[in-house]
This record gives C-alpha cells, structure tokens and sequence, in this order.
C-alpha cells in the first residue's frame, strides 16, 4: 500500500525551477531513499511532502492526507527531522523531548524513547554540549515523539564521523522495524546502499530513475573489473581469449581486465594454468555511483 503518493510536483524559486513534474509513492514499511547532489531539489520535495512549502502544482498525498489544505491531520502522521533543524543551545535533551510530546494529544512515552535511541546518559545535558551523533540521535527522537506513521529524515548523517554515522544507521534500521515508513534523503551512496529498500535518484530537479539500489546497479549491467600484479609476464591474449573477458589494459605493472559473468574465477584458472600467481588481486562490481554516473551523466560528489 502506498502512504506517500507526488504526482507532477513542481516548484520554482524566481528564475530557478528547484522541482521539476517529480514524481513517485513510498509504500508503507519502507525505507524510500531519495539520492541526489546537493542543489538537486531534494529537500524541496521533502518539504512539500512535510506540508512546510506550497508547489507551485502537482498533486501530493501523505495517507490520503493533502498537506497543503490539512497540516493538522498531516502533523498526527508525520514526523521530521529536517537537515537545517536546531534547538536553544541551554535546552537539555529531556526538556526538547517533554516540549516536542506536549504538541501532540497522544505522545509517545518519551522517556522510553529517549533511552530507545541511547540518550539516557545524557537526559540533563544541554543542546549545546551533545556531539553530532547526539545531536542527530535527538532529532529522530523528536521526529517519533507524536508516534508518527511515516518519518522524513533529510540529510541525517551530514558532518558525522564514520562511526556515527553507521550508530545512526542502525538507530534508522530499528526505526524501521519498529513499523515507521521513512523517507530518507541523502547524498552518501554507502548510506544509500546500505539502507534503502527503493532509490529515487534524483538531478538538477528532475527524477532519473527509482528502483532497488540492486536494480539501479543492474541497469548498468553486469560489467566487473579486476585488477592485479601478475607474478611472471602475462600475454593479453590469455586473458582476451576468455568468453567471460572484453577488455584487457595495464596500468604500471597491474593488469586491468574488464568483462561479465564469472570473471574472477576465470581469469585467476587461466593463470594458475600457465603457473602466474595474481598478487594483490581486486575484484570491483558496478555500483550505485556508476549507476547514477550512467543515469544522470553525472558523478555524485
């Protein structure tokens, strides 16, 4: 069942069209992952979904809700932790939370849900003192304090060091399994990979594709490459006779071989055949970078 529903969304800023006739649904239990570089109007379309800005046209439905005519009804399903959100640097973590719970008529426990999301230890200290990984844990808390159906997370792990980055990872995957359908918007491709059911990639306002991170991998095709240091010298025509095989290059002393289907396994018998051992060997897939780069023509910095 779909809980989110854009049809033709479309907005402009003056000159700058920053959503162009986007369209998509997000199903219910899902993580829906929207990919794209920064300016692409990613966040745009988050915030008209969220009821925070008007398209200029287009149709959006939030379970069934309009969320420019019925805000009201849309604040009791959705929650939002938005990438430029901040709080009084003296507010403390439990005075965030039992302020956020007093705008809903039926709030989550939030003690419950400030130790759910490993803020316990920090229940007295205040906005200003919490690292960014708090910082961000704070934020899904506040975003799940009116016990929302759908949550909207744009930009959670921006400026996070690598471990909290993947602590944060984890806190959404529980989100999810908790029965929440999230939106999550994005530039990192690891996070992306990692956490979304179904990609919207997103350019310069316009969707490229949506699909399964392994389908948008897919429409790429099958291609691998590996790379090694052959212990003795290695003729091309070794390798380029291999069906598996359709480019063979050097690089210094490494081979570079390019090719489909069991590649790596073909390459490493044939030269275990003529006694070369393939030192340093590495094997590298397609991946969601190369299917945007494929895409959109363009690298996601």
């Amino acid at each position: 069942m779909n809980v989110i529903e854009v049809r033709n969304l479309h907005k402009r800023y003056q000159d700058h069209v920053a959503v162009d006739d986007v369209s998509f649904e997000v199903q219910a239990g899902e993580i829906f992952g929207i990919l794209g570089p920064n300016g692409a109007g990613k966040t745009t379309t988050v915030e008209c979904v969220s009821g925070l800005r008007v398209p200029d046209r287009g149709s959006l439905r939030v379970a069934g809700i309009d969320p420019v005519t019925d805000r009201d009804a849309l604040r009791r399903v959705l929650g939002v932790q938005l990438q430029s959100a901040a709080l009084p640097e003296k507010l403390k973590v439990w005075e965030a939370l039992d302020l956020y719970a007093s705008f809903y008529p039926d709030p989550a426990d939030w003690r419950e849900l400030m130790e759910r999301v490993g803020l316990d230890a920090k229940r007295d200290t205040a906005f200003g003192k919490l690292s960014g990984g708090q910082r961000q844990r704070l934020s899904v808390a506040l975003a799940l304090v009116g016990k929302p159906r759908i949550a909207v997370l744009d930009e959670l792990t921006t400026g996070l060091d690598p471990q909290a980055r993947r602590d944060t990872w984890e806190l959404i995957e529980q989100v999810r399994d908790s029965g929440v359908t999230i939106v999550l918007v994005t530039h990192f491709m690891e996070e992306a990979e990692r956490l979304c059911d179904r990609i919207a990639l997103i350019d310069s306002g316009r969707v490229a594709a949506i699909d399964s991170p392994a389908g948008l991998v897919a429409r790429v095709g099958g291609t691998q490459t590996v790379r090694f240091r052959p212990s003795s010298p290695v003729a091309d025509s070794l390798l380029t006779s291999l069906p598996e095989v359709t480019d063979v290059s050097r690089t210094g002393g490494q081979v570079v071989v390019t090719g489909t289907g069991n590649l790596a396994p073909a390459i490493t018998l044939a030269l275990a055949e003529e006694r070369i051992v393939p030192n340093d060997l590495r094997i590298e897939q397609a991946s969601l970078d190369d299917a945007f780069l494929a895409l959109t023509g363009k690298k996601l910095a």
